[in-house]
């Protein structure tokens, strides 16, 4: 993200379900304009305590009332999976509309390419709707017309990369439990090439590679 602060000042960026203000504050503290909506009253004052700008409000709704090419980040972590399918389409059109070009979506969810993630823990949160595949996100983002989208894999055990031992708990659980899909709108070339690097680097821990050491395992 912080290419965006060479291009834009002040460089606004809104967390949608921004929780405690996790993300908020560290927007805060790498010099971006942050802003925060959740319904939650006792987040969002657990937020206030720590003087962040954040309002009480449903995160569409507000996306709606924002002006065209407004933000330069639009981010949500773990709230994907809890709206209805519609609702997160909505959502991903109206970022694009308010992003300046550019700008970024960030979008975190579980990974259900993780199978004890996708079959059993994901499930351990009633208000949870169903898990998303991460080529679901990324096309609903491309479809939607973002320029280019990227699949960024998170929270795995910093051991697993290197670990020549694997076993099949592993395989099962030791993908990245997490993924952020982060899709960028549409700018100069000159503006995206600044952004070149991340959007080409691999991110996290997929199934295949597991599955694949595993298997060479069991061939030795």
């Amino acid at each position: 993200i912080k290419p965006l602060l060479e291009l834009y000042q002040p460089a606004v960026a809104l967390d949608l379900g921004c929780g405690r203000g996790e993300w908020l504050e560290l927007l805060r503290d790498n010099n971006f304009q942050p802003y925060g909506v959740d319904l939650d009253g006792g987040m969002l004052a657990a937020c206030t305590e720590r003087g962040l700008p954040v309002t009480h409000g449903d995160a569409i709704a507000y996306l709606k009332s924002l002006g065209d090419d407004s933000q330069c980040i639009v981010s949500g972590f773990h709230i994907a999976e809890h709206i209805a399918f519609d609702d997160l389409e909505t959502l991903v059109s109206q970022s694009l509309r308010v992003l300046k070009p550019g700008g970024l979506l960030i979008l975190e969810t579980p990974n259900p390419e993780n199978v004890v993630v996708g079959t059993s823990s994901f499930y351990l949160d009633p208000t949870h709707q169903r898990p998303i595949p991460p080529p679901l996100l990324s096309f609903l983002a491309e479809h939607l017309g973002f320029a280019r989208v990227h699949t960024v894999r998170l929270q795995e055990q910093y051991d697993i990369h290197e670990n020549s031992n694997i076993g099949l708990m592993d395989v099962l659980d030791g993908v990245s439990p997490d993924y952020s899909v982060v899709a960028q709108k549409a700018a100069a070339p000159a503006i995206l090439a600044n952004f070149d690097v991340p959007f080409a680097t691999h991110y996290g821990i997929e199934l295949h590679e597991l599955a694949a050491r595993y298997d060479s395992k069991l061939d030795r």
